[in-house]
């Protein structure tokens, strides 16, 4: 499975796929970033609220207010914690003078380090230099997927775990959707999607947990020589109950090449060739053969790996 990736933070090699006609869904990014607002615990990259750093058009202003809203309420969480768990230790510290306790000496080391990490996170909301590390997206995040609408491509936010339409909720937090095995893509769970609805996510690079008997339990970050950016097949879905809804994706895995596979991963994600792509945006249901065979021409470049930093 992809535990997680690292997405292409150059907007640019986004239009370069969809074309500057066509560029990103505002309205669906300004919704969804406001989500973000409302329900905090939604992820997005930093490397993606980059991209409206310089907005130009009334959409791109909006979703920048929604980013200094969403970062302003976490500054403001991060310095209350900092202010209390300041305090706890403080307090912690006093009573130690007087009588040792087992709550005190606790108190203090979670109050440190409560700070330490909140610090942290204060520097990283506050930096403006994007880094690697802020491409990284995981399970349960967002992304920019590349997908057909209205007969035309298009950039869109989506959850990095697919809930096909018509499954329940509760599913989430039963099944790891956010990998679809190729193997699996005919089962019913995957059915409904696979011909339907598919997408391509960019990415630069994806991270495994892996286990050797040399190295025990380890994340390792697999890097394709030579090819810059990966078409990532996915499978998308558009879920909507009552009043909620939600789009999200999964990325299509296959049996893993060898370097992978020495290096202790079982499975490898799926990247498309580029003249590929109009016709895995556009699949017929009615020829999944044809969907197949473009997964099985993809790109097959060397992986490169390290331990992840």
């Amino acid at each position: 499975m992809c535990y997680s990736a690292q997405i292409e933070r150059d907007y640019g090699r986004y239009l370069r796929v969809v074309g500057p006609q066509n560029a990103l869904n505002k309205e669906d990014f300004v919704r969804k970033y406001w989500w973000r607002v409302e329900d905090p615990k939604i992820k997005i990259p930093k490397a993606v609220d980059a991209g409206f750093k310089n907005p130009k058009t009334d959409d791109e202003k909006k979703v920048a207010d929604a980013i200094a809203a969403y970062n302003g309420m976490r500054l403001a969480t991060c310095e209350q914690t900092v202010f209390e768990q300041k305090k706890r230790a403080a307090d912690a510290e006093r009573k130690l003078q007087t009588k040792v306790t087992k709550k005190a000496q606790e108190d203090i080391r979670i109050g440190n380090k409560n700070v330490t990490d909140n610090l942290r996170w204060i520097a990283d909301i506050k930096r403006t230099e994007i880094q690697d590390k802020d491409a990284r997206m995981f399970p349960g995040w967002y992304a920019p997927v590349i997908v057909i609408e209205n007969g035309k491509r298009t950039i869109k936010l989506m959850r990095y775990q697919c809930r096909p339409a018509g499954t329940p909720k509760f599913l989430d937090k039963q099944l790891e959707t956010y990998n679809a095995r190729r193997d699996n893509l005919a089962g019913k769970f995957w059915k409904p999607v696979f011909g339907y609805s598919h997408g391509i996510m960019i990415a630069n690079a994806f991270f495994e947990n892996v286990e050797t008997e040399e190295k025990g339990k380890h994340v390792l970050e697999f890097r394709p020589r030579g090819l810059s950016e990966m078409y990532v097949a996915v499978l998308w879905s558009h879920w909507k109950e009552g009043d909620e809804e939600l789009d999200s994706f999964a990325a299509i895995t296959d049996e893993p090449s060898p370097e992978v596979a020495a290096a202790g991963h079982d499975r490898c994600i799926i990247p498309i060739k580029e003249e590929n792509i109009e016709a895995w945006l556009n699949p017929d249901a009615k020829n999944l053969d044809a969907m197949q065979a473009i997964l099985e021409d993809r790109a097959r470049p060397y992986y490169e790996h390290r331990m992840a930093a």
